[in-house]
């Protein structure tokens, strides 16, 4: 793979992730319009590790409190998650959907990526997440989320196996349905899709290393994939809980229906003609 190519896509990967705009879509359009080829599966599984780097990084001590915590351990210092010891039980009932979903829909859900789904995912999304926020009253934060909190967004989480859809937008927009304030909304968002991202690598990894492995002459991009995506994703995670602490999701919702209303544009620009 080209240097620049490596670097963008990295790039796309670690600030698309976590922003609530959809990685899958810009991943699957940025080769389309620069007209480069498909990046392969193996830079595809470097990105994945890259933004589980990025969480595990960011949140390492919000899981290490998560786990002592639901296995009985008083451990960290964080109040909310003080107050809710049943967290670490409430994630892994929500990542079920995601898991069950995944596995029945994974070979489907690679056929699905086409631009006029990919745009309509956008902005169905993007006005799912306005609506959220005309009814949000942000009345809950970590300390308050429930069993039945946790069971919706899991099942809002499975729904980012559309492409397009954005697992971080779709998981605070249920969130805020439920009266989650928007900075724990997207704390428990990234906290949530750490099993998710982790799953998924790990499967990827497994069927890369039943093939051979890294091939020698992608061994420097999977590297760079890796470490630009993770990086850029930590940054990314900050950026977004601190914008959200003062900030509403406004501008992305209008970046979702724009850039959805372009990608269905181009494609029937593109579209061969008969």
């Amino acid at each position: 793979m080209p240097l620049l190519q490596v670097i963008i896509l990295a790039l796309v990967q670690g600030i698309t992730e976590f922003l609530p705009i959809s990685s899958s879509a810009h991943l699957a359009l940025a080769p389309w319009l620069l007209g480069w080829k498909d990046q392969g599966l193996t830079f595809d599984i470097a990105l994945h590790l890259g933004t589980l780097v990025a969480v595990l990084l960011y949140f390492f001590r919000d899981w290490v409190q998560l786990i002592g915590q639901g296995f009985g351990l008083s451990y960290g210092n964080d109040p909310q998650l003080k107050q809710n010891r049943m967290l670490l039980w409430y994630l892994a009932l929500a990542s079920i959907p995601i898991a069950v979903i995944g596995f029945i829909f994974k070979e489907q859900a690679e056929e699905w990526r086409n631009p006029f789904l990919i745009g309509g995912m956008l902005i169905g999304v993007g006005l799912l997440m306005w609506l959220a926020e005309r009814v949000a009253s942000c009345k809950k934060n970590m300390a308050g989320i429930t069993l039945p909190d946790a069971a919706v967004i899991g099942v809002a989480q499975a729904l980012a196996v559309v492409p397009g859809t954005s697992r971080s937008g779709i998981t605070i927009a249920a969130a805020l349905f439920r009266e989650i304030d928007r900075t724990a909304a997207a704390r428990f968002s990234f906290l949530l899709s750490t099993p998710a991202i982790a799953g998924a690598a790990a499967s990827a990894l497994h069927h890369l290393m039943k093939q051979g492995g890294v091939p020698d002459d992608m061994r420097v991009p999977f590297a760079l994939g890796i470490a630009i995506s993770g990086a850029a994703g930590c940054a990314v995670i900050a950026f977004l809980i601190k914008y959200l602490q003062r900030h509403t999701l406004r501008f992305f919702i209008f970046y979702r229906l724009i850039f959805g209303i372009i990608v269905i544009a181009l494609a029937l620009f593109r579209r061969p003609a008969g």
